[in-house]
């Protein structure tokens, strides 16, 4: 059984970071990854897909952007050749295609097993992701008269779905920058949207990610949320695509999309919708309106000189409840799911989870001797699964396996 002191799982921006931390403090590693560097940005993104946080934020330690336009989006070839070339700037030692299937702890080491794997190691960071497993979809989705269905990681292309109308489930980022993209395709698209609220790409001159900075909303801890349930709420739809813009359910309700309730159930064909639409969007549009009245306050704290607020297309408002859509009536041949995803760390042999599937740990430190975990979204601040955050993660735990 081939031996090493630490594997890192997975290859993308929280591996790699964390491989980074390791190389300089000499410690012997590697790193494995079931596909190719930053494989999930490869395989579980739409061809369309653009980052949302803008190139100035893709800090990654020892590999800072340094282009000439910061304020821009990367698109997902970018994204991908910015993790290629950040891991051989260090020469990170990454074993791909090598996929974990399995990891069990013996006496004194961990085992990790794949069907071209099997070696022993002291200590373990799990680097897999933030999500993994799609949710539950709603009940009566086997009765669901179309030729596809699909999630928002199986989706590439407008083109690849079957002609007729999409019925898109979730109102979140994801949701929102799919169907705006499907509307740019000249496709017939209902929008089922839930409860998540949104935020202004830019307010006032600056990126929202700035002003989330100001405001000291990157940098709460997990504490600070009401509870770990919290942590798998959605998040709220902003889009990068077209040099970045405003991308919620009201706004593309005014594209042309149609925008209904949550989606309750599918019985025989029928699609049927929670009521209260309007009220659930004018929540949101509150909550948008409430923060930039929070930057508005901090900007006039701080004597800073801003440009006047920019105009908002906000989109039509008293938008009527559609309780229920005879699918087959409506046109709609594909269902996009876009529900969110889960953690899944099944393949690990322990009790790892709490009851929601969140890995039990204190910034990234298992209580399992040699357990670590890096990248899950809010491991110890908001940031945590940013490109922006995950290196503060990451050096943190490469300190403790360290010393």
């Amino acid at each position: 059984m081939e031996r090493i002191d630490t594997v890192v799982v997975g290859a993308g921006q929280a591996g790699l970071a964390t491989s980074y931390f390791l190389t300089q403090h000499g410690r012997d590693h590697l790193v494995l990854e079931g596909g190719e560097v930053a494989e999930t940005w490869r395989s579980r993104r739409w061809d369309g897909f653009y980052l949302n946080t803008p190139n100035w934020s893709l800090t990654l330690p020892g590999g800072e952007y340094a282009g000439d336009d910061p304020d821009a989006f990367a698109a997902l070839a970018e994204v991908v050749g910015y993790l290629e070339e950040y891991a051989s700037s260090f020469e990170a030692p990454v074993r791909e295609r090598v996929r974990v299937d399995s990891l069990r702890r013996t006496d004194d080491e961990y085992v990790l097993v794949g069907a071209d794997l099997h070696l022993s190691a002291k200590n373990v960071v799990v680097a897999t992701g933030a999500f993994q497993q799609p949710r539950p979809r709603v009940p009566g989705t086997e009765s669901a008269d179309v030729e596809l269905q699909l999630t928002t990681s199986e989706y590439r292309r407008p083109g690849e779905l079957p002609d007729g109308a999409v019925l898109v489930v979730g109102g979140g980022q994801s949701g929102c920058q799919i169907t705006d993209e499907l509307l740019t395709a000249g496709r017939d698209v209902v929008l089922s949207a839930g409860r998540c609220g949104w935020f202004p790409r830019r307010y006032r001159g600056h990126d929202f990610l700035h002003w989330a900075g100001e405001l000291g909303l990157l940098d709460q801890t997990a504490d600070s949320l009401p509870s770990p349930a919290a942590r798998l709420a959605c998040n709220p739809p902003i889009s990068g695509n077209d040099g970045g813009h405003d991308c919620h359910p009201r706004w593309l309700a005014g594209r042309g999309a149609q925008v209904v309730g949550r989606l309750a159930a599918i019985d025989r064909g029928v699609a049927r919708f929670e009521g209260g639409v309007e009220e659930v969007l004018a929540t949101s549009d509150r909550g948008a309106a409430a923060l930039m009245a929070q930057i508005d306050a901090v900007a006039a704290d701080r004597g800073l000189e801003l440009p006047e607020a920019e105009e908002r297309d906000v989109g039509p408002s008293a938008i009527e409840d559609t309780l229920e859509i005879d699918l087959g009536e409506r046109g709609i041949a594909t269902i996009l799911w876009a529900s969110g995803f889960r953690p899944d760390y099944s393949w690990i042999e322990l009790d790892v989870s709490d009851e929601h599937g969140w890995p039990v740990q204190r910034r990234g430190v298992s209580e399992h001797p040699g357990l670590y975990f890096v990248g899950v979204n809010w491991l110890h601040k908001r940031k945590s699964a940013l490109f922006c955050g995950v290196g503060e993660d990451a050096e943190h735990v490469a300190a403790q396996l360290a010393g």
